[in-house]
């Protein structure tokens, strides 16, 4: 395994969270199979996203949201070591963003928090939520809840801050360990996306406006 980004995946002492998976024979695990099988087919990312013709939008979308927490996930744990309470005092994208934390329990005010204490707490909110029966359901015929889009939204602008803070304060590590076009691809999937679907407000996307201009025509 020569690629150092793999090497550092497949680690052993690095702790990443268990994959949440699909059953084998759900529609969901089938859904799951064709959109890998699109990327894997190198097919166009901005064709690869779009809801195949037959297919449920919620089924599609929860089907991605699981990807995307799965990979932008590995993508932080591989820069980890290097966001520290000490390199990165605050969660921030740049001088001009800073993002607080708030969530229904410890923090019901929006708080300042370290970068890493920040990514904590949003994964382990995103888990809770995509492991929620009721929010997303993986028994077939169970109806997604009315909110469902509602919820994805701030998961998908949540992750999306994951993106900002890796690309303004730790590409050199990404670059350093070569794996950039790697995290590249993930993000130019993730942008067409939530671009397709209307899933993120383009305010949100302000951070990293201009990169995404030049990646992604």
């Amino acid at each position: 395994m020569s690629n150092p980004f793999l090497k550092q995946v497949f680690n052993k002492d690095k702790t990443f969270r268990p994959k949440r998976k699909f059953e084998p024979g759900t529609q969901r695990f089938e859904l799951h199979k064709k959109a890998q099988a699109s990327l894997n087919a190198g097919l166009d990312l901005k064709l690869a996203v779009q809801l195949p013709p037959g297919e449920e939008l919620s089924d599609w979308v929860a089907v991605h949201v699981v990807d995307f927490f799965n990979r932008i996930n590995l993508i932080y744990g591989t820069i980890g070591d290097g966001c520290t309470e000490q390199s990165c005092p605050v969660m921030s994208g740049g001088p001009k963003y800073e993002y607080r934390w708030q969530d229904e329990h410890q923090f019901r005010k929006p708080t300042a928090l370290s970068a890493p204490r920040y990514m904590d707490l949003l994964m382990d909110w995103i888990e809770v939520q995509i492991n929620n029966e009721e929010l997303f359901p993986t028994h077939v015929g169970t109806p997604f809840p009315k909110n469902f889009l509602q919820v994805v939204k701030k998961i998908l602008s949540r992750l999306f801050r994951v993106f900002v803070h890796v690309y303004i304060h730790h590409f050199d590590r990404i670059a350093q360990m070569g794996s950039e076009a790697h995290v590249n691809t993930c993000y130019k999937h993730f942008y067409y996306f939530v671009k397709e679907f209307g899933l993120i407000d383009t305010k949100e996307l302000e951070p990293l406006k201009e990169m995404t201009a030049r990646m992604c025509h």
